[in-house]
């Protein structure tokens, strides 16, 4: 085939295509080393100056006018595919829906800045304990009814010599001896945020939960430290118009021992939630619901004290030196008392439910 019969085959060809991959394969074709073009160029050295100058000068007029040719559909075909995905970008954008944190996770976020501004530092430390942690330096010896399996979890794995069974700790106070072990020395301010698990279910309880340890030890330290520091909490947290109250309770581990009341969030302290009537216009109306979440006005949020002398003792400090306070709140439930968040069922922030999410 002459070069003057490959461009005019070459334009026939072109009239074919329909995509940018059989575009590319007809260059090749056409000006390729398996070309006829190409082919041409090879036997020019077999002729005679003048005749070799005419098939150059013809050679390249056709290259030049098949790569013209091919730019054009190349042009051609991408505005067809731009056609096809064409995106108006002065169109408003699809809307998505935006999720949120989890209400323990606004919680734990804000009760770690509260305390951190008082100098207290946030600790981490194992939601599966061992037995001695948990209870023994914690002032519980064996047949206390904490070390129930009605109260506790224990874990299916051999007993350690020394620290006894495994467990799902049940509370964020095996920290406190944790971090007397790892520090050796006061002062200590700690906050320990951590899951926790007991076997209760009900609207205030749920069996995994998540609870904030706070410890503070150094010499001199009293029960007016203790309420000055909790009163500061409530304020920061709840508000200033929340109440706190401190009830004489007994802790194993604490001495002596309170537990900490706040007044109820849903039923502003009262104990009762509305007053109803079968007639909205008569006078005469029905006794107001006892509230569901407190009951009578206070709701618990944990329990407080100073440190145990024998629980200073296992965490290997001085108590005729040194003395502390503790105490240990449940996330869960203190964030059912902030004040807008208004849930009366502590199990619906496990429940999956998206639309509890939504709400805040």
């Amino acid at each position: 085939m002459s070069p003057n019969n490959a461009l005019h085959t070459f334009q026939e060809d072109l009239k074919t295509i329909t995509s940018l991959e059989r575009l590319s394969a007809l260059e090749t074709q056409y000006l390729g080393k398996n070309s006829v073009l190409y082919a041409a160029l090879k036997s020019m050295k077999d002729l005679d100056p003048e005749a070799r100058k005419r098939l150059g000068q013809e050679i390249n007029h056709i290259k030049r006018t098949i790569l013209e040719h091919i730019s054009l559909k190349k042009t051609e075909l991408l505005s067809n595919v731009n056609k096809k995905n064409h995106v108006d970008v002065t169109l408003p954008g699809k809307k998505y829906e935006s999720g949120s944190l989890h209400l323990v996770s606004y919680a734990i976020e804000e009760i770690s800045a509260i305390f951190e501004r008082i100098g207290f530092i946030r600790m981490s430390y194992p939601e599966i304990e061992w037995e001695w942690f948990s209870f023994e330096a914690l002032n519980m010896p064996a047949g206390h009814p904490a070390r129930d399996d009605f109260e506790t979890f224990f874990i299916d794995t051999p007993a350690h010599k020394e620290y006894g069974k495994m467990v799902l700790t049940p509370h964020t106070s095996s920290g406190q001896i944790r971090e007397m072990l790892r520090l050796r020395k006061p002062p200590i301010r700690m906050i320990n945020i951590a899951k926790t698990y007991r076997p209760n279910w009900d609207a205030s309880h749920v069996p995994m939960f998540h609870q904030f340890e706070g410890l503070c030890i150094d010499k001199k330290i009293n029960i007016t430290h203790l309420k000055g520091t909790i009163d500061y909490f409530a304020k920061e947290f709840f508000g200033e118009d929340r109440e706190i109250r401190l009830r004489p309770f007994h802790f194993q581990f604490t001495e002596p021992s309170f537990e900490v009341d706040i007044t109820c969030d849903l039923c502003k302290g009262t104990g009762k939630i509305g007053i109803s009537s079968e007639n909205p216009k008569s006078k005469v109306q029905r006794p107001s619901s006892k509230c569901r979440l407190c009951k009578q006005g206070w709701l618990e949020l944990g329990g407080t004290g100073m440190v145990h002398p024998n629980v200073l003792s296992a965490g290997g400090i001085d108590p005729k030196e040194y003395t502390g306070w503790a105490f240990g709140f449940g996330i869960e439930r203190v964030m059912m008392m902030k004040p807008g968040v208004g849930l009366n069922n502590m199990r619906a922030l496990y429940d999956g439910d998206i639309r509890v999410l939504e709400l805040f």
